[in-house]
């Protein structure tokens, strides 16, 4: 076999990585996708584990604080709706600011965050009991504090208002716990993705210098040219034959 048949047989070599190197660029190609929408369907869920039964027991008692009473006489459902009785206890603005953000966000979207396993409503419902907290407070301190002209409120806190802003503290704790488990998840997930990346990357590169390399070694006239080939000018003018020079006697 001559020399050009050595470059022809090599020649295939070096195309045959080129199928490979695409197939699988293709492979990549069609299955990012669907990983993508699996990992930012995941990375939107969460999973409370044991404290769902902590926080469906917490919206149990904020329920139930709704029944009971909220000042004097007056319940939480009563406040809620501004009925008589909340009137003649002179419910503050504050206590029906935690009535509402208890019923909305402590039992509300507690629940929907339970049910649907979303992030993104357990965050809602975090931002919204730590709020409900905060107005809790403020509504047990005007119940202990005269207001303007010395006007004392006729009850004092109730046991509703009471389990009511325990529930609220409860809630906002675990709901802290559930989505910052769910941020350092995230980041554990970003962190594996930018690793996946980073292999791929090596893997098309190691790609690319294959058929470089293949030509290299199917093709050894390029690397090992024989000494006849260089030009003959680049001998040494000493190499001569004696015979060739002139003689000074003739």
């Amino acid at each position: 076999m001559t020399m050009s048949d050595g470059a022809q047989a090599g020649t295939p070599a070096s195309g045959d990585s080129q199928p490979s190197r695409a197939e699988v660029n293709a492979g990549f190609a069609q299955y990012e996708d669907e990983l993508r929408k699996a990992e930012r369907k995941v990375a939107g869920e969460i999973d409370p584990g044991a404290r769902a039964l902590v926080v469906a027991i917490a919206v149990l008692v904020a329920m139930l604080s709704l029944v009971l009473p909220h000042a004097g006489s007056a319940s939480g459902l009563e406040v809620l709706t501004f009925a008589p009785d909340a009137a003649a206890e002179r419910i503050s603005i504050t206590s029906k600011v935690f009535v509402y953000l208890l019923t909305i966000f402590g039992i509300g979207f507690s629940m929907l965050a339970l049910v649907t396993r979303r992030w993104v409503i357990a965050w809602i419902a975090l931002c919204g009991n730590a709020i409900a907290c905060v107005a809790g407070m403020l509504a047990w301190w005007t119940r202990n504090t005269v207001g303007v002209n010395d006007i004392q409120p006729p009850s004092g806190v109730g046991v509703g208002l009471m389990l009511g802003w325990v529930a609220a503290l409860v809630l906002t704790f675990h709901w802290a716990r559930v989505v910052w488990a769910r941020s350092s998840y995230q980041l554990a997930l970003e962190e594996e993705r930018r690793k996946d990346a980073a292999a791929r990357d090596a893997h098309a590169l190691s790609l690319h210098h294959k058929p470089t390399a293949r030509r290299t070694e199917s093709d050894p006239a390029a690397s090992d040219k024989p000494a006849s080939d260089k030009p003959a000018s680049d001998k040494p003018a000493s190499d001569k034959p004696a015979s060739d020079k002139p003689e000074s006697g003739d």
